[in-house]
């Protein structure tokens, strides 16, 4: 009888696998694109000291992704995705160009993203 169930397990166990792996397929036979931890991205992208820190910049309700709002730091982030929040008394937009496989030196970390946000240094000094 154990003989009978083995290849329904073996299939079952494939099956669990590939969609841990994110390479199941689904609607119109697109993969899936690979994703990020919004804080783990953060991190690794040196906008965050430690991952409790960026789990509380993402947890604020006061960042968004492509003009949503989010307040859950296990939110996937993934290439082409623009993010903006508010970081040390500015705005931040930021492009995600690619996603880090680790929190690298910060010249590592810059090629991650670009920065979309006009400088407004020169509105900030005629308003003083």
């Amino acid at each position: 009888m154990a003989d009978a169930r083995l290849p329904e397990a073996q299939r079952r166990a494939a099956q669990w696998s590939e969609a841990q792996r994110g390479e199941t397929q689904r609607g119109g036979g697109a993969a899936r694109a690979p994703s990020l931890r919004l804080d783990l991205f953060l991190w690794h992208a040196r906008f965050a000291k430690t991952r409790s820190s960026a789990q509380v910049i993402a947890c604020e309700g006061r960042m968004r992704i492509d003009g949503r709002v989010v307040d859950r730091a296990a939110t996937p982030v993934r290439v082409g995705n623009i993010l903006t929040f508010a970081q040390h008394g500015r705005v931040r937009v930021i492009r995600i160009e690619a996603l880090p496989a680790r929190r690298g030196p910060a010249a590592e970390a810059q090629g991650c993203y670009q920065d979309l946000a006009v400088d407004n240094g020169s509105q900030q000094a005629a308003s003083d």
